[in-house]
C-alpha cells in the first residue's frame, strides 16, 4: 500500500447560499481544490462526492456523474458516497484506498449539501431520517432530541454542567468570527446568552438541557481535497500533508441498545484505529477538528479520543486547555458549531481545516503554532458510524 498525501484543498463560506445551485457549490469547491493542487493541465482520475440528501432536498441525483461533466474532468470515475453525516469522511476514505492500492493515481474528493432551500423542520426531518425507521423515527425522534437525551445522562454520569457546555460554545463562536468561511460569524456574549434574566429569551431551550446556542446551524457550503501518492506530492511545491492514520468503526443504530448510552465505543474504536496506523498517541496531536453537531459531542469526543479523562472533557474546556494556545485546540475553525454543518460536506470541511492548519497557512489568531499533526472525528448518526483520520505535516 502507498502512503497518500493531500496536496490540494479548498472550501466556500458555509452559510445560506440562495443564489448558488448543490452542483454550483461543489464545482467552486472543486476548483479551489484544484488549483491549489497545482497540476496544470492534469486531469484527475477519480471523483468521490460526498452527500446525503440531494435526493430528498433537490430531487437530483447522479450527482457526481454531473459534476465532472461540469468540470471538464471526462472520462474520470465518479461516485457519490452516502453516509450521513459522516460521508464526507467516507469519500475521503474510499479516496484514500483508491490510491493506496495503486489503482489510481490523483482523486478529487468533494462533499457539499443545501440544506437552506428547505425550512427549518423539513431540515430538521431530513436529518432525522437516519434514525431507526421503526424503533425511532415514527415516535418523533430528532437528532436534537435525542442529543438532549445523551446529554442528560452524560450530565448525570460524569458532573457536566450547563457552565462546561457554555465553554464550548463561547470558544467556537469566538473563532468562527475569524473564519471567513464560517456560517455563524456572531460572538456570544456570556451576559446575554447565560448570565442574565433574559438569557432563555436570548437562548431559549431547544432539547433540554440543551439550548439554542448548543446546536450547530442549518448551512449551505461544500469542501474538497485532492490527494495523490506521497512521492508524487513531494515533488509539488507546497507542504504535503499525509494521511497518517484512519480508522471507522459501528455502534448499534439506536442509542437504548447500547449497555452504556453515553460511552461512544465507535469513537473510540476509529480514533485507537488511525493513531495505530500513524504511530501517535493522542498527547502527539497538535490541533483536532471534532464533530460538534452539539456542544456535548465536542466534551465527549475529547475524552472517547483520549485528550482527557471521562469526566474531565468539559472542565478542560472551562479552563482554556482546549483554546487556541491550550493544551489540545479543538475546532479552532469554530467546528460545526460556528463553520456550519452542510452534513455531506462537514468531514471534508474538517480535513480542509487541518490541511491548511498543518501547512501554516492561516492568520496568526487562527493558527496553532508549530502544528504538524492533527486529528479529526466525523460522526455519523448519533455515534453509529465514526470515521477519523490523522494527519501529518511533510517536511520537503
Amino acid at each position: 500500500m502507498r502512503d497518500v498525501a493531500i496536496i490540494g484543498a479548498g472550501m466556500i463560506p458555509f452559510g445560506r447560499r440562495d443564489e448558488d445551485t448543490l452542483m454550483e457549490m461543489l464545482a467552486y469547491a472543486s476548483l479551489k481544490a484544484l488549483d491549489d493542487a497545482g497540476l496544470g493541465d492534469q486531469s484527475v482520475d477519480a471523483v468521490y462526492v460526498a452527500n446525503m440528501g440531494a435526493g430528498m432536498l433537490q430531487h437530483q441525483s447522479a450527482i457526481a456523474s454531473s459534476l465532472v461533466d461540469r468540470l471538464n474532468l471526462l472520462p474520470a470515475a465518479a461516485d457519490t458516497v452516502e453516509n450521513g453525516p459522516a460521508s464526507g469522511a467516507s469519500a475521503i476514505k474510499n479516496g484514500l484506498l483508491a490510491v493506496a492500492s495503486g489503482y489510481y493515481d490523483t482523486v478529487l474528493v468533494v462533499g457539499g449539501e443545501k440544506m437552506r432551500e428547505v425550512t427549518g423542520w423539513r431540515a430538521t426531518d431530513f436529518v432525522a431520517t437516519m434514525t431507526h425507521p421503526q424503533a425511532e423515527y415514527p415516535y418523533g425522534i430528532t437528532l436534537p432530541g435525542m442529543a438532549g437525551m445523551f446529554t442528560r445522562l452524560y450530565m448525570e454520569k460524569y458532573c457536566v454542567t450547563r457552565e462546561h457546555l457554555l465553554a464550548v460554545s463561547l470558544k467556537n463562536q469566538e473563532m468562527g468570527t475569524l473564519n471567513p468561511y464560517a456560517h455563524v460569524e456572531m460572538a456570544l456574549d456570556r451576559e446575554g446568552v447565560f448570565d442574565s434574566p433574559h438569557a432563555i429569551v436570548n437562548n431559549p431551550v431547544s432539547a433540554d438541557p440543551l439550548h439554542l446556542y448548543d446546536l450547530c446551524p442549518v448551512s449551505d457550503g461544500a469542501a474538497a481535497i485532492v490527494i495523490c501518492p506521497l512521492e508524487m506530492a513531494k515533488k509539488l511545491s507546497k507542504p504535503p500533508v499525509l494521511i497518517a492514520g484512519f480508522g471507522q468503526a459501528t455502534d448499534t443504530h439506536t442509542l437504548q441498545e447500547r449497555e452504556d448510552p453515553t460511552d461512544l465505543k465507535a469513537v473510540t474504536l476509529a480514533a485507537q484505529q488511525a493513531f495505530e496506523m500513524a504511530k501517535l498517541k493522542p498527547s502527539d496531536i497538535h490541533v483536532a477538528e471534532l464533530h460538534d453537531a452539539f456542544t456535548i459531542l465536542e466534551i465527549a469526543e475529547s475524552e472517547h479520543v483520549g485528550f482527557f479523562k471521562k469526566g474531565e472533557g468539559g472542565k478542560a474546556a472551562v479552563a482554556g486547555k482546549t483554546r487556541l494556545g491550550g493544551q489540545i485546540p479543538i475546532n479552532v475553525s469554530g467546528g460545526l458549531k460556528a463553520r456550519g454543518h452542510p452534513v455531506g460536506a462537514t468531514g471534508v470541511a474538517q480535513v480542509v481545516d487541518i490541511v491548511w492548519q498543518l501547512r501554516h497557512e492561516l492568520p496568526k489568531n487562527r493558527q496553532v503554532k508549530n502544528a504538524q499533526n492533527g486529528l479529526t472525528v466525523n460522526f455519523g448518526g448519533f455515534g453509529n458510524n465514526v470515521l477519523s483520520f490523522v494527519l501529518k505535516r511533510v517536511e520537503q
